[in-house]
């Protein structure tokens, strides 16, 4: 039916959308950034007086001029306080991509510095951003909630509280966060490990659907997330955005401010201050409570930077900590309890609401420091540093009697100090690249005093790797490849049962990738990416030996795991016409040697209860899907969307499916605008979701997979103009009509429903 579904709805917009092809029908596609720091400049106006076309640059300081006619032109760029581009171009059959810098009128030069190469896509792979309005929608929810607004991308929970983002059918160890360009590491192993990143610190969030070891490393063989928060200012002026949440589920409250601001001694030199927090009780299903499942988060940031046209640099500081309550009936006491709660499908413990959090539950704070600097060694070359220290701290408290039960379970510190130098270059003869050097430093121990054998020992990792990578743009047409070679050791050792069990190991292996765009005609873009990926095993999967308490479950390690090798190729066809846009977007992932966590049968009976046994495994792995995503405009003030995405996961050496795939899913809507004064907007949007009945299962499972649902969303949004500054206002209701139902990807969906109805009302006021 779903399937049905989106080939209905891709037929409906290629058909809606389709454009007669017109004489002047040149495209000049480019990018505006800041000359001092190349970051991209929004809201840049570029205009063809020749042709009296206009628009925009976007968030990215990217924008595309249609309709264009051969010939010489002249190119028009203004943006307030700083000096206006203006060039004269020649354009031909071949469509253009320029990038321009331009310079804030403070500074002294003598005249317009213009650099003409050519960077307007960050990577022929598949790209998805949240930024403007539908990430301030999203504010308030984790990370994983927000980026399921792009198409292929969905979340593995442990509840309601809990969320990892998953791309393509892949998560936690396969998928890199990087957070403000350095990448996140906790102990994202655990598939009941949500990142520890608040989505209020980005102005937008991006993902990368290709395999990219080469650019971030192994862990990155799946996807990428780029967590961005605003430029630094580099002028005497500044920001003030002040987030406001309320949501009548779990009674939760959010609120987040933010200031930035730049120097009026010093041109160049800017500054950011960051801090929210957020509280939540008890989570509601439509007919009951669920005991222990509040949450309590906050999070502070600070970055100061300076910007010349020669030199930038920039130091950052971000703190996370969240306490996240379990559900208290996925720690059964015995056997019989948990067979009949998983039979009964519901909590037996009749709960009332409460902020009050009690074991089992999860402490975990994370500290990180950025340091990065570059300098133009000539219009050309440029050279960049970067290195950041992260420290993590994971708390995991079980049900546990006496005094014992103020004690952690487990208790886990991690230090890492992430290092790396590399130089870009930018060649008018349509070639750039970047080549590097990059090193990983890991120390991760169990703090003592738990009363319980670690989980995973104690170990000390390092990761050196070099890379390069190219790319060439000319007229429509644009290539890139990239080489990585990674050298890893890891040294693990602890005791069990009075006996020092030691290990070493070492991995390395190299990665590739090749891809190209090529722009059809003025509408329409393919774009292809061949990459292969590798992923050593984690310490988790190859030395777990005992209770994972977050996880209320036995996990197995194997330490004769290999290493997981793919080979993955994305293909994506985007379509921007007048009044419809579509992006769709297909991938082939074959995986040897893929690690997944696989139910024995068996359970495990101690005196904190009665637990299932998990094991890893391995095995060659076939993934393959379909993502779509689509836009269409009825009139000005009326348009809907359209988005689904289909995956399949194949266990190719038994000829079965794997625990935890993603089933088809598809959400549509439709949304009138009304008022004609645009900074007083107000749109109102009825939305659902449909979720298939995962029918591909493993061979053994606790629990059939739960049948499909459909959920129905409505929300309002108002701008207007207060005090001279935006303020936006927004209501929505998720799961309008309270429908009970239970999310495949939910590790506790064999214990509980999913949150029922949901009202939400946010604030947003920038000054």
């Amino acid at each position: 039916m779903i399937q049905k579904a989106i080939l209905l709805c891709l037929a409906m917009v290629v058909s809606l959308g389709t454009l007669k092809a017109q004489k002047c029908n040149l495209v000049l596609r480019g990018r505006v950034l800041h000359l001092e720091n190349n970051q991209p400049i929004e809201a840049a106006y570029v205009w063809i007086p020749e042709s009296s076309l206009g628009v925009a640059t976007d968030a990215n300081g990217n924008f595309a001029l249609r309709n264009l006619c051969p010939g010489q032109q002249t190119i028009q760029i203004t943006f307030i306080g700083h000096k206006e581009i203006k060039q004269s171009i020649v354009l031909s059959t071949g469509n253009s991509n320029l990038t321009f810098k331009m310079e804030e009128e403070a500074v002294a030069l003598k005249g317009v510095e213009v650099h003409g190469h050519r960077e307007a896509v960050q990577t022929t792979t598949a790209v998805s951003t949240l930024y403007g309005e539908a990430l301030l929608q999203s504010r308030g929810e984790s990370l994983g909630e927000s980026l399921k607004r792009v198409a292929g991308v969905t979340t593995f929970s442990t509840g309601n509280t809990i969320s990892k983002p998953v791309i393509h059918g892949l998560h936690s160890n396969r998928i890199l966060i990087l957070n403000n360009g350095i990448r996140l590491e906790g102990q994202q192993w655990g598939a009941e490990h949500a990142p520890e990143i608040d989505p209020f610190l980005a102005d937008e969030l991006t993902v990368v659907k290709g395999a990219e070891t080469v650019r971030y490393g192994p862990e990155a063989m799946g996807g990428v997330i780029l967590v961005n928060p605003p430029a630094l200012p580099t002028s005497d002026k500044s920001k003030t955005e002040i987030n406001l949440v309320g949501q009548s589920n779990g009674r939760a409250g959010n609120v987040a401010v933010s200031h930035s601001g730049g120097s009026g001694t010093v041109e160049g030199l800017g500054y950011r201050i960051q801090g929210a927090a957020r509280r939540a009780g008890n989570v509601r299903t439509p007919d009951y409570f669920q005991g222990n499942t509040g949450m309590a988060e906050g999070s502070a940031s600070a970055a100061i930077g300076y910007s010349s046209s020669k030199l930038g640099t920039e130091i950052y500081y971000s703190f996370f900590t969240t306490e996240l309550g379990i559900l208290r009936d996925s720690h059964t006491g015995n056997l019989s309890d948990l067979l009949e709660i998983i039979e009964n499908g519901a909590p037996f413990t009749q709960a009332n609401f409460t902020y009050t959090l009690n074991n089992p539950k999860q402490v975990v704070t994370h500290h990180l420091t950025k340091i990065k600097a570059h300098y133009h060694l000539n219009p050309s070359w440029k050279l960049n540093f970067q290195y950041g220290f992260q420290q993590n701290n994971r708390q995991e408290f079980d049900r546990r009697r006496g005094e014992l039960n103020t004690r952690p379970s487990l208790d886990l510190e991690l230090f890492t100090n992430t290092a790396e130098l590399f130089l870009e270059h930018n060649l008018k003869s349509h070639w750039t690249g970047s080549m590097g050097l990059h090193l990983i430093q890991q120390a991760n121990s169990n703090l003592p005093g738990t009363g319980v054998t670690p989980l995973i020992p104690n170990y000390d990792l390092i990761n050196a790797s070099v890379y390069l990578m190219e790319k060439y743009l000319k007229g429509p047409l644009e290539l890139e490849a990239g080489l990585r070679y990674d050298y890893r050791t890891l040294s693990a050792a602890r005791y069990i049962s009075n006996d020092l069990q030691e290990s070493n190991l070492t991995y390395q292996n190299g990665s590739a990738f090749l891809g190209g765009m090529y722009q059809l005609n003025s509408n329409l873009t393919f774009t292809s990416n061949l990459g292969t990926a590798w992923r050593p095993p984690n310490v988790n999967e190859l030395f777990s030996q005992g209770l994972h308490h977050g996880a209320a479950a036995v996990e197995i390690g194997n330490a004769d795991l290999a290493t997981e090798k793919s080979f993955k190729w994305v293909n994506s066809l985007e379509y921007e016409g007048k009044r419809a846009t579509l992006e769709l977007t297909g991938y082939t992932n074959q995986i040897q040697d893929y690690i997944f966590l696989n139910p024995t049968r068996q359970t495990f009976v101690s005196l904190r209860g009665t637990f299932n046994v998990y094991e890893y495994l391995q095995a060659d792995a076939f993934f393959y899907g379909v993502d779509l995503s689509g836009t269409y405009e009825f009139t000005d003030q009326f348009n809907g969307y359209a988005k689904g995405s289909i995956i399949r996961a194949k266990n190719t050496e038994s000829n079965s499916f794997f625990p935890f795939i993603p089933s088809d899913r598809m959400d549509w809507g439709l949304s009138y605008e009304f008022g004609t004064d645009p900074e007083r907007q107000n749109r109102l949007t009825l939305s659902q979701v449909l979720v298939a009945q995962q029918s591909r299962e493993p061979d053994f499972d606790l629990a059939p997979a739960p049948p499909g649902y459909t959920l129905v969303n409505l929300s309002f949004a108002k701008k207007i103009q207060l005090f001279q500054h935006d303020f936006s206002v927004s209501a929505q209701v998720n799961n309008l009509l309270n429908t009970e139902f239970k999310e495949y990807m939910n590790r506790f969906r064999y214990f509980t429903a999913d949150m029922g109805r949901n009202f939400q009302l946010k604030f947003n006021y920038q000054f």
